[in-house]
């Protein structure tokens, strides 16, 4: 199965595999004070139950500083809240660090502009993991 676009699901390909990737992130978030709530290795979870997938990694992530605003804006924003990266291997061996889009975001939960640095923080943490 090729890799389809998702509106609002912005993907940056990776020159590092999963775990690599996964690692190179999580340093970001070290190095900016940004809290790691999470890590859930997807494809760990299902080979324990005796499924194969290709490698898949969420991190959930964030800074109370940050995302209170938002979600005193917008209260509904806290489904979305923490913020997650998806860092993923696709059929063809190509990783993947996927993430929705802050103004995506910003349309679905209507808070106020000024708050949109808030959470673009997210296509440089992906830029940088990438790379």
């Amino acid at each position: 199965m090729a890799f389809e676009r998702v509106p609002g699901f912005t993907s940056k390909q990776s020159r590092h595999s999963v775990a690599e990737t996964t690692e190179r992130f999580r340093s970001l978030l070290e190095s900016k004070g940004i809290t790691l709530f999470a890590l859930i290795d997807h494809a760990g979870e299902a080979e324990k139950i005796g499924l194969k997938m290709l490698p898949t990694r969420l991190l959930i992530f964030g800074n109370p500083q940050s995302g209170t605003p938002l979600m005193q804006a917008a209260p509904s924003i806290a489904i979305d809240l923490p913020l997650k990266v998806l860092v993923w291997e696709d059929a063809e061996g190509k990783v993947w660090v996927s993430y929705n889009d802050p103004a995506y975001l910003q349309d679905r939960h209507h808070f106020p502009n000024e708050l949109l640095k808030n959470i673009a923080v997210m296509g440089m943490l992906a830029n940088e993991a990438a790379g």
